[in-house]
Protein backbone atom coordinates (compact mmCIF):
# COMPACT_ATOMS: atom_id res chain seq x y z
CA UNK A 1 0.00 0.00 0.00
CA UNK A 2 1.01 2.74 -1.15
CA UNK A 3 2.07 5.55 1.84
CA UNK A 4 1.62 3.31 4.35
CA UNK A 5 3.48 3.01 7.96
CA UNK A 6 4.32 0.14 10.00
CA UNK A 7 2.18 -0.05 13.42
CA UNK A 8 4.30 -0.16 16.09
CA UNK A 9 1.76 -2.87 17.90
CA UNK A 10 1.80 -5.17 14.98
CA UNK A 11 4.33 -3.99 12.71
CA UNK A 12 2.07 -4.70 9.74
CA UNK A 13 1.73 -1.75 7.09
CA UNK A 14 -1.20 0.47 8.26
CA UNK A 15 -2.99 3.58 6.51
CA UNK A 16 -3.94 5.83 9.30
CA UNK A 17 -6.77 7.72 6.61
CA UNK A 18 -8.43 4.99 5.29
CA UNK A 19 -8.51 2.41 8.35
CA UNK A 20 -6.96 -0.72 6.53
CA UNK A 21 -4.53 -3.06 8.34
CA UNK A 22 -2.58 -5.04 5.25
CA UNK A 23 -3.16 -8.04 7.32
CA UNK A 24 -6.69 -8.81 7.92
CA UNK A 25 -6.22 -10.41 11.22
CA UNK A 26 -5.27 -7.00 12.29
CA UNK A 27 -9.00 -5.84 11.69
CA UNK A 28 -10.56 -6.85 14.87
CA UNK A 29 -12.74 -4.68 16.79
CA UNK A 30 -10.79 -3.42 19.55
CA UNK A 31 -13.87 -4.12 22.00
CA UNK A 32 -14.85 -7.32 20.25
CA UNK A 33 -13.33 -9.28 22.51
CA UNK A 34 -11.88 -11.73 20.07
CA UNK A 35 -8.10 -12.65 20.74
CA UNK A 36 -5.53 -13.78 17.91
CA UNK A 37 -4.35 -17.42 18.54
CA UNK A 38 -0.56 -17.83 18.12
CA UNK A 39 -0.70 -19.59 14.96
CA UNK A 40 1.79 -21.80 12.85
CA UNK A 41 4.80 -19.73 11.79
CA UNK A 42 4.33 -17.71 8.97
CA UNK A 43 4.58 -18.77 5.50
CA UNK A 44 2.63 -22.12 6.65
CA UNK A 45 0.04 -21.37 4.69
CA UNK A 46 -2.24 -21.81 7.63
CA UNK A 47 -4.55 -18.97 8.99
CA UNK A 48 -4.09 -17.85 12.08
CA UNK A 49 -6.80 -18.86 14.04
CA UNK A 50 -9.68 -16.98 16.35
CA UNK A 51 -10.23 -18.15 20.27
CA UNK A 52 -13.20 -17.90 23.19
CA UNK A 53 -13.31 -13.68 23.52
CA UNK A 54 -10.68 -12.85 26.88
CA UNK A 55 -11.79 -9.40 28.84
CA UNK A 56 -10.12 -7.94 32.25
CA UNK A 57 -12.56 -7.34 35.29
CA UNK A 58 -14.86 -4.72 34.06
CA UNK A 59 -14.75 -4.48 30.43
CA UNK A 60 -17.25 -4.27 28.04
CA UNK A 61 -17.48 -8.08 27.54
CA UNK A 62 -17.10 -9.50 31.03
CA UNK A 63 -20.14 -7.68 32.33
CA UNK A 64 -23.92 -8.50 31.93
CA UNK A 65 -25.65 -7.18 29.19
CA UNK A 66 -27.98 -5.46 32.17
CA UNK A 67 -25.48 -3.96 33.18
CA UNK A 68 -24.43 -2.26 29.80
CA UNK A 69 -28.29 -1.38 29.49
CA UNK A 70 -28.70 0.40 33.13
CA UNK A 71 -25.37 1.93 31.98
CA UNK A 72 -26.70 3.36 28.44
CA UNK A 73 -29.79 4.32 30.74
CA UNK A 74 -28.28 6.39 32.88
CA UNK A 75 -26.19 8.43 29.83
CA UNK A 76 -29.78 9.17 28.60
CA UNK A 77 -30.93 10.67 31.53
CA UNK A 78 -27.71 13.17 31.65
CA UNK A 79 -28.51 13.52 27.78
CA UNK A 80 -32.61 15.04 28.18
CA UNK A 81 -31.82 16.83 31.78
CA UNK A 82 -29.84 19.61 29.79
CA UNK A 83 -31.83 19.52 26.70
CA UNK A 84 -34.70 19.89 29.05
CA UNK A 85 -33.54 22.62 30.82
CA UNK A 86 -32.23 25.30 27.76
CA UNK A 87 -35.39 24.73 25.91
CA UNK A 88 -37.76 24.20 28.83
CA UNK A 89 -37.26 25.11 32.07
CA UNK A 90 -35.75 28.32 31.43
CA UNK A 91 -38.52 29.39 28.47
CA UNK A 92 -41.20 29.35 31.30
CA UNK A 93 -38.52 31.24 33.79
CA UNK A 94 -38.07 34.13 31.40
CA UNK A 95 -41.71 34.11 30.75
CA UNK A 96 -43.07 34.22 34.41
CA UNK A 97 -40.11 37.25 34.50
CA UNK A 98 -41.62 39.16 32.22
CA UNK A 99 -39.41 39.11 29.19
CA UNK A 100 -40.88 39.87 26.03
CA UNK A 101 -41.56 37.17 24.01
CA UNK A 102 -39.70 38.82 21.24
CA UNK A 103 -36.65 37.43 23.29
CA UNK A 104 -37.27 33.89 24.25
CA UNK A 105 -38.16 33.31 20.98
CA UNK A 106 -34.77 33.91 20.07
CA UNK A 107 -33.56 30.89 22.18
CA UNK A 108 -34.30 28.26 19.33
CA UNK A 109 -31.12 30.00 18.02
CA UNK A 110 -29.02 28.13 21.40
CA UNK A 111 -29.83 24.77 19.93
CA UNK A 112 -27.60 25.59 16.67
CA UNK A 113 -24.58 23.88 18.35
CA UNK A 114 -27.19 20.41 18.56
CA UNK A 115 -26.63 20.77 14.81
CA UNK A 116 -23.58 21.99 14.60
CA UNK A 117 -21.60 19.05 16.53
CA UNK A 118 -20.53 17.08 13.76
CA UNK A 119 -18.08 20.25 13.21
CA UNK A 120 -16.37 19.66 16.48
CA UNK A 121 -16.65 15.56 17.36
CA UNK A 122 -12.92 14.66 15.09
CA UNK A 123 -11.60 16.78 18.65
CA UNK A 124 -13.39 14.38 20.95
CA UNK A 125 -11.98 11.39 18.40
CA UNK A 126 -8.39 12.69 18.44
CA UNK A 127 -7.90 13.79 21.66
CA UNK A 128 -9.88 11.10 24.28
CA UNK A 129 -9.56 11.45 28.09
CA UNK A 130 -8.08 7.65 28.52
CA UNK A 131 -9.13 7.62 32.33
CA UNK A 132 -11.57 5.73 32.57
CA UNK A 133 -11.94 5.20 29.24
CA UNK A 134 -11.34 7.34 26.27
CA UNK A 135 -15.24 7.83 26.43
CA UNK A 136 -16.00 7.84 29.50
CA UNK A 137 -13.04 10.30 30.45
CA UNK A 138 -15.24 12.90 28.13
CA UNK A 139 -18.46 12.32 30.09
CA UNK A 140 -17.51 13.10 33.02
CA UNK A 141 -15.79 16.35 32.66
CA UNK A 142 -18.82 17.20 30.54
CA UNK A 143 -20.94 16.02 32.56
CA UNK A 144 -19.19 17.78 35.35
CA UNK A 145 -19.30 21.09 33.60
CA UNK A 146 -23.00 20.76 33.29
CA UNK A 147 -23.88 20.38 36.72
CA UNK A 148 -21.68 23.90 37.48
CA UNK A 149 -23.29 25.72 34.11
CA UNK A 150 -26.96 24.38 35.30
CA UNK A 151 -26.35 25.42 39.14
CA UNK A 152 -24.85 28.99 38.08
CA UNK A 153 -27.92 29.28 35.97
CA UNK A 154 -29.96 29.38 38.90
CA UNK A 155 -27.94 32.47 40.07
CA UNK A 156 -29.31 34.09 37.31
CA UNK A 157 -32.11 36.68 38.09
CA UNK A 158 -33.91 37.22 34.25
CA UNK A 159 -35.05 41.16 33.64
CA UNK A 160 -35.35 42.78 30.42
CA UNK A 161 -32.38 45.18 30.35
CA UNK A 162 -29.56 44.49 28.24
CA UNK A 163 -26.78 43.11 30.86
CA UNK A 164 -28.97 40.49 32.20
CA UNK A 165 -30.52 39.14 28.98
CA UNK A 166 -26.76 39.26 27.87
CA UNK A 167 -25.29 36.91 30.57
CA UNK A 168 -28.57 34.57 30.15
CA UNK A 169 -27.69 34.31 26.11
CA UNK A 170 -24.28 33.61 27.43
CA UNK A 171 -24.64 30.68 30.11
CA UNK A 172 -27.74 29.47 27.63
CA UNK A 173 -24.97 29.09 24.40
CA UNK A 174 -22.31 27.83 27.05
CA UNK A 175 -25.06 25.03 28.00
CA UNK A 176 -25.82 24.15 24.64
CA UNK A 177 -22.36 23.77 23.98
CA UNK A 178 -21.66 21.27 26.64
CA UNK A 179 -24.74 19.30 26.27
CA UNK A 180 -24.63 18.52 22.49
CA UNK A 181 -20.47 17.73 23.39
CA UNK A 182 -22.12 15.42 25.99
CA UNK A 183 -24.75 13.92 23.44
CA UNK A 184 -21.70 13.26 20.84
CA UNK A 185 -19.88 10.95 23.78
CA UNK A 186 -23.26 9.32 24.82
CA UNK A 187 -23.63 8.38 21.42
CA UNK A 188 -20.12 7.36 20.93
CA UNK A 189 -20.18 5.26 24.38
CA UNK A 190 -23.62 3.67 23.36
CA UNK A 191 -21.86 2.45 20.25
CA UNK A 192 -18.67 1.27 21.54
CA UNK A 193 -20.29 -0.60 24.41
CA UNK A 194 -22.87 -2.93 22.83
CA UNK A 195 -22.64 -5.72 20.94
CA UNK A 196 -24.78 -6.15 17.78
CA UNK A 197 -27.49 -8.37 19.05
CA UNK A 198 -28.27 -5.77 22.04
CA UNK A 199 -28.22 -2.70 20.16
CA UNK A 200 -31.92 -2.70 20.04
CA UNK A 201 -32.41 -2.94 23.55
CA UNK A 202 -29.70 -0.25 24.15
CA UNK A 203 -31.51 1.91 21.67
CA UNK A 204 -34.41 1.82 23.79
CA UNK A 205 -32.90 2.12 27.19
CA UNK A 206 -31.04 5.48 26.26
CA UNK A 207 -34.58 6.39 25.01
CA UNK A 208 -36.45 5.79 27.78
CA UNK A 209 -33.52 7.74 30.26
CA UNK A 210 -33.93 10.35 28.07
CA UNK A 211 -37.81 10.71 28.20
CA UNK A 212 -37.41 10.06 31.63
CA UNK A 213 -35.32 13.06 32.29
CA UNK A 214 -38.28 14.89 29.97
CA UNK A 215 -40.73 14.19 32.37
CA UNK A 216 -38.46 14.56 35.23
CA UNK A 217 -37.53 18.90 34.35
CA UNK A 218 -40.42 18.95 32.19
CA UNK A 219 -43.50 18.30 34.85
CA UNK A 220 -41.31 17.65 38.31
CA UNK A 221 -39.32 20.92 37.64
CA UNK A 222 -42.21 22.96 37.03
CA UNK A 223 -43.68 21.82 39.84
CA UNK A 224 -40.60 22.90 41.96
CA UNK A 225 -40.83 25.99 40.98
CA UNK A 226 -44.09 26.65 41.67
CA UNK A 227 -42.92 25.06 45.19
CA UNK A 228 -40.15 26.50 46.25
CA UNK A 229 -38.91 29.29 43.12
CA UNK A 230 -37.57 28.69 39.69
CA UNK A 231 -33.81 28.85 41.19
CA UNK A 232 -35.02 25.28 42.86
CA UNK A 233 -35.97 23.98 40.19
CA UNK A 234 -32.24 24.24 38.40
CA UNK A 235 -30.34 23.54 41.41
CA UNK A 236 -32.48 20.16 41.05
CA UNK A 237 -31.90 19.66 37.58
CA UNK A 238 -28.50 20.31 38.28
CA UNK A 239 -28.28 17.52 41.23
CA UNK A 240 -30.19 15.20 38.59
CA UNK A 241 -26.93 15.13 36.22
CA UNK A 242 -24.73 15.16 39.39
CA UNK A 243 -26.66 11.82 40.18
CA UNK A 244 -25.67 10.13 36.93
CA UNK A 245 -21.72 10.93 37.93
CA UNK A 246 -20.83 7.73 40.22
CA UNK A 247 -23.17 5.76 37.36
CA UNK A 248 -20.85 6.57 34.64
CA UNK A 249 -18.07 5.83 36.74
CA UNK A 250 -19.63 2.27 37.13
CA UNK A 251 -20.33 1.70 33.72
CA UNK A 252 -18.40 -0.87 31.77
CA UNK A 253 -15.13 0.37 30.94
CA UNK A 254 -14.17 0.30 26.76
CA UNK A 255 -10.89 -1.98 25.71
CA UNK A 256 -8.70 0.70 23.83
CA UNK A 257 -8.44 1.11 20.37
CA UNK A 258 -5.75 -0.69 18.23
CA UNK A 259 -5.22 2.17 15.94
CA UNK A 260 -6.60 5.24 17.08
CA UNK A 261 -6.81 8.66 15.68
CA UNK A 262 -3.15 9.63 15.41
CA UNK A 263 -3.34 13.22 13.94
CA UNK A 264 -6.35 15.94 13.94
CA UNK A 265 -6.55 15.39 10.07
CA UNK A 266 -7.13 11.54 10.54
CA UNK A 267 -9.72 12.60 12.84
CA UNK A 268 -11.39 14.54 10.32
CA UNK A 269 -10.73 12.80 7.27
CA UNK A 270 -10.68 9.36 8.28
CA UNK A 271 -14.45 8.42 9.30
CA UNK A 272 -15.54 9.51 5.51
CA UNK A 273 -12.50 7.45 3.58
CA UNK A 274 -13.11 5.08 6.08
CA UNK A 275 -17.04 4.80 5.28
CA UNK A 276 -16.50 4.73 1.60
CA UNK A 277 -13.80 1.98 1.82
CA UNK A 278 -16.22 -0.06 3.35
CA UNK A 279 -19.53 0.77 1.41
CA UNK A 280 -18.01 1.75 -1.85
CA UNK A 281 -19.24 5.09 -3.41
CA UNK A 282 -22.66 3.71 -4.54
CA UNK A 283 -23.42 1.84 -1.80
CA UNK A 284 -22.48 4.91 0.93
CA UNK A 285 -25.06 7.11 -1.21
CA UNK A 286 -27.70 4.65 -0.71
CA UNK A 287 -26.94 4.17 3.07
CA UNK A 288 -27.00 7.88 3.69
CA UNK A 289 -30.52 8.09 1.92
CA UNK A 290 -31.71 5.37 4.21
CA UNK A 291 -31.01 7.56 7.13
CA UNK A 292 -32.25 10.78 5.52
CA UNK A 293 -35.46 8.86 4.59
CA UNK A 294 -36.54 6.00 7.01
CA UNK A 295 -38.30 8.60 9.39
CA UNK A 296 -39.23 10.88 6.60
CA UNK A 297 -43.19 9.38 7.63
CA UNK A 298 -43.01 10.45 11.12
CA UNK A 299 -41.03 14.01 9.85
CA UNK A 300 -44.31 15.04 7.95
CA UNK A 301 -46.94 13.87 10.57
CA UNK A 302 -45.27 15.53 13.66
CA UNK A 303 -44.83 19.03 12.05
CA UNK A 304 -48.28 18.72 11.30
CA UNK A 305 -50.10 17.03 14.10
CA UNK A 306 -50.77 20.19 16.43
CA UNK A 307 -52.10 22.31 14.00
CA UNK A 308 -54.71 19.61 12.69
CA UNK A 309 -55.76 18.99 16.10
CA UNK A 310 -56.51 22.96 16.72
CA UNK A 311 -58.24 22.79 13.14
CA UNK A 312 -60.35 19.61 14.35
CA UNK A 313 -61.74 21.18 17.45
CA UNK A 314 -59.33 20.19 20.60
CA UNK A 315 -58.32 22.77 23.04
CA UNK A 316 -54.70 23.63 23.62
CA UNK A 317 -55.52 21.79 27.51
CA UNK A 318 -56.80 19.22 25.86
CA UNK A 319 -53.85 18.50 23.33
CA UNK A 320 -51.58 19.25 26.40
CA UNK A 321 -52.98 16.39 28.34
CA UNK A 322 -52.72 14.10 25.66
CA UNK A 323 -49.49 14.50 23.94
CA UNK A 324 -47.54 15.52 26.63
CA UNK A 325 -48.33 12.98 29.62
CA UNK A 326 -50.25 10.05 27.82
CA UNK A 327 -48.20 10.38 24.48
CA UNK A 328 -45.00 10.55 26.30
CA UNK A 329 -46.15 7.47 27.95
CA UNK A 330 -47.17 5.57 25.10
CA UNK A 331 -43.40 6.52 23.38
CA UNK A 332 -41.20 4.62 26.23
CA UNK A 333 -43.76 2.00 25.98
CA UNK A 334 -43.10 1.23 22.56
CA UNK A 335 -39.85 1.75 22.41
CA UNK A 336 -39.64 -0.41 25.33
CA UNK A 337 -41.14 -3.46 23.00
CA UNK A 338 -38.93 -2.27 20.40
CA UNK A 339 -36.15 -2.88 22.55
CA UNK A 340 -37.32 -6.46 23.44
CA UNK A 341 -38.62 -7.43 20.19
CA UNK A 342 -35.38 -5.91 18.17
CA UNK A 343 -33.43 -9.22 19.74
CA UNK A 344 -35.32 -12.27 18.07
CA UNK A 345 -35.64 -10.43 14.93
CA UNK A 346 -32.43 -8.90 14.21
CA UNK A 347 -31.15 -5.63 12.50
CA UNK A 348 -32.50 -5.92 9.05
CA UNK A 349 -36.35 -7.42 10.17
CA UNK A 350 -36.67 -5.01 12.40
CA UNK A 351 -36.20 -2.28 10.37
CA UNK A 352 -38.60 -3.72 8.05
CA UNK A 353 -41.74 -4.49 10.99
CA UNK A 354 -40.90 -1.47 12.86
CA UNK A 355 -40.72 0.96 9.90
CA UNK A 356 -44.16 -0.61 8.29
CA UNK A 357 -45.51 -0.50 12.09
CA UNK A 358 -44.54 3.77 12.00
CA UNK A 359 -46.09 3.84 8.51
CA UNK A 360 -49.42 2.27 8.77
CA UNK A 361 -50.15 3.82 12.22
CA UNK A 362 -50.08 7.08 10.47
CA UNK A 363 -53.90 6.11 9.13
CA UNK A 364 -54.91 6.46 12.53
CA UNK A 365 -54.55 10.31 11.77
CA UNK A 366 -56.40 10.02 8.30
CA UNK A 367 -59.41 8.17 10.04
CA UNK A 368 -59.59 10.69 12.75
CA UNK A 369 -59.78 13.30 9.92
CA UNK A 370 -62.02 11.48 7.95
CA UNK A 371 -64.42 9.72 10.51
CA UNK A 372 -63.75 11.96 13.71
CA UNK A 373 -64.08 10.40 17.05
CA UNK A 374 -63.49 12.79 19.82
CA UNK A 375 -61.25 12.55 22.88
CA UNK A 376 -61.46 9.56 22.72
CA UNK A 377 -60.66 9.46 18.99
CA UNK A 378 -57.58 11.10 20.03
CA UNK A 379 -56.24 9.56 22.47
CA UNK A 380 -56.40 6.53 20.64
CA UNK A 381 -55.00 8.24 17.95
CA UNK A 382 -51.92 9.63 19.53
CA UNK A 383 -51.55 6.46 22.04
CA UNK A 384 -51.02 4.15 19.01
CA UNK A 385 -48.69 6.92 16.78
CA UNK A 386 -46.62 7.06 19.73
CA UNK A 387 -46.34 3.65 20.75
CA UNK A 388 -45.08 2.98 17.04
CA UNK A 389 -43.40 6.25 17.31
CA UNK A 390 -41.22 4.40 20.06
CA UNK A 391 -40.52 0.93 18.25
CA UNK A 392 -39.16 2.66 14.87
CA UNK A 393 -36.87 4.91 17.19
CA UNK A 394 -34.89 1.75 18.31
CA UNK A 395 -34.40 0.22 15.03
CA UNK A 396 -33.35 3.65 13.88
CA UNK A 397 -31.12 4.24 16.72
CA UNK A 398 -29.38 0.32 16.09
CA UNK A 399 -28.93 1.09 12.38
CA UNK A 400 -26.84 4.48 12.79
CA UNK A 401 -25.07 2.52 15.49
CA UNK A 402 -24.34 -0.31 13.02
CA UNK A 403 -22.65 1.83 10.47
CA UNK A 404 -19.72 3.45 12.90
CA UNK A 405 -16.35 2.04 13.32
CA UNK A 406 -15.30 2.36 16.94
CA UNK A 407 -12.30 4.31 15.57
CA UNK A 408 -14.66 7.22 14.57
CA UNK A 409 -17.55 6.19 15.97
CA UNK A 410 -17.82 10.00 18.08
CA UNK A 411 -17.60 11.54 14.21
CA UNK A 412 -19.54 9.09 12.57
CA UNK A 413 -22.41 9.14 14.50
CA UNK A 414 -22.54 13.10 14.82
CA UNK A 415 -22.31 13.26 10.74
CA UNK A 416 -25.17 9.92 10.84
CA UNK A 417 -27.86 11.98 12.78
CA UNK A 418 -27.19 15.61 10.82
CA UNK A 419 -27.79 13.39 7.70
CA UNK A 420 -31.11 12.46 9.78
CA UNK A 421 -32.09 16.38 10.71
CA UNK A 422 -32.39 17.09 7.02
CA UNK A 423 -35.38 14.68 6.84
CA UNK A 424 -37.08 16.83 9.53
CA UNK A 425 -36.05 19.80 8.83
CA UNK A 426 -35.70 20.39 4.35
CA UNK A 427 -37.75 17.32 3.57
CA UNK A 428 -40.55 17.56 6.16
CA UNK A 429 -40.69 21.78 5.44
CA UNK A 430 -43.48 21.47 2.55
CA UNK A 431 -45.71 19.59 4.85
CA UNK A 432 -47.81 22.54 5.54
CA UNK A 433 -48.64 23.50 1.62
CA UNK A 434 -49.57 20.31 1.10
CA UNK A 435 -51.94 19.67 4.08
CA UNK A 436 -53.29 23.20 2.91
CA UNK A 437 -53.66 22.00 -0.99
CA UNK A 438 -54.79 18.57 -0.21
CA UNK A 439 -56.99 18.68 3.30
CA UNK A 440 -56.11 16.48 6.10
CA UNK A 441 -56.93 13.24 5.60
CA UNK A 442 -55.62 13.12 1.77
CA UNK A 443 -52.05 14.15 3.64
CA UNK A 444 -52.26 11.44 6.23
CA UNK A 445 -52.46 9.37 3.42
CA UNK A 446 -49.79 10.22 1.59
CA UNK A 447 -47.31 10.54 4.99
CA UNK A 448 -47.93 6.46 4.14
CA UNK A 449 -46.58 7.03 0.56
CA UNK A 450 -43.47 8.46 1.80
CA UNK A 451 -42.50 5.66 3.31
CA UNK A 452 -41.76 3.83 -0.34
CA UNK A 453 -38.92 4.93 -0.90
CA UNK A 454 -37.53 3.45 2.79
CA UNK A 455 -38.70 -0.12 1.71
CA UNK A 456 -36.92 0.34 -1.75
CA UNK A 457 -33.52 1.38 0.07
CA UNK A 458 -34.23 -1.82 2.39
CA UNK A 459 -34.60 -4.55 -0.36
CA UNK A 460 -31.39 -3.20 -1.68
CA UNK A 461 -29.29 -2.70 1.77
CA UNK A 462 -30.83 -4.64 4.33
CA UNK A 463 -32.93 -7.75 2.66
CA UNK A 464 -35.25 -10.28 5.24
CA UNK A 465 -32.78 -13.00 5.05
CA UNK A 466 -29.74 -10.98 6.48
CA UNK A 467 -28.72 -9.61 9.97
CA UNK A 468 -27.23 -7.12 8.89
CA UNK A 469 -27.11 -3.83 6.47
CA UNK A 470 -24.89 -4.25 3.94
CA UNK A 471 -21.97 -1.86 4.24
CA UNK A 472 -22.47 -1.90 8.03
CA UNK A 473 -19.89 -2.39 10.00
CA UNK A 474 -18.50 -5.66 11.38
CA UNK A 475 -15.48 -6.42 13.62
CA UNK A 476 -14.33 -9.02 12.70
CA UNK A 477 -13.82 -7.88 9.12
CA UNK A 478 -13.21 -4.15 9.44
CA UNK A 479 -10.60 -2.66 11.33
CA UNK A 480 -10.02 -0.09 14.40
Amino acid sequence: MAGAQADPQTNSPFDPLAGEPADPAVGLAAGSGAELVAGPAPGSGAAPSLRAPLFSSGTAGSVSPWRRLLAVGAEGVASGTPYMVGSKLLQGWLTASGIPLGMIGLLSLAELPYTLKLFWAPLLDRWPIPWPDRRRGWLLVLQLALVAVIAGMALLRPQADRSHLTLVGIMVILLAVVSASQDVMVDAYRTDLLPESERGAGAAAGALGYRAAMLAVGGGGFLLAGWLGWPAAFLGSALLVAAVLPLTLWAPRLEPLAHPPRSLREAIVGPAREFLRRTGGRRALLLLALVMLYRWPDGLLNLMAVPFMLQAGFSAAQIGAVNGGWGIAATMAGTAVGGLLFKPLGLNRSLWVFGAIGSLTNLTYWALAKFGGGLAGLMLTVSVEHFAHGMVTAAFLALLMSLCNPRFSATQYALFSGVYALSRSVLAAPAGFLAESLGWSSFFALTLVAAVPTFLLLAVLAPWRENLPRGAYEPLRDPT
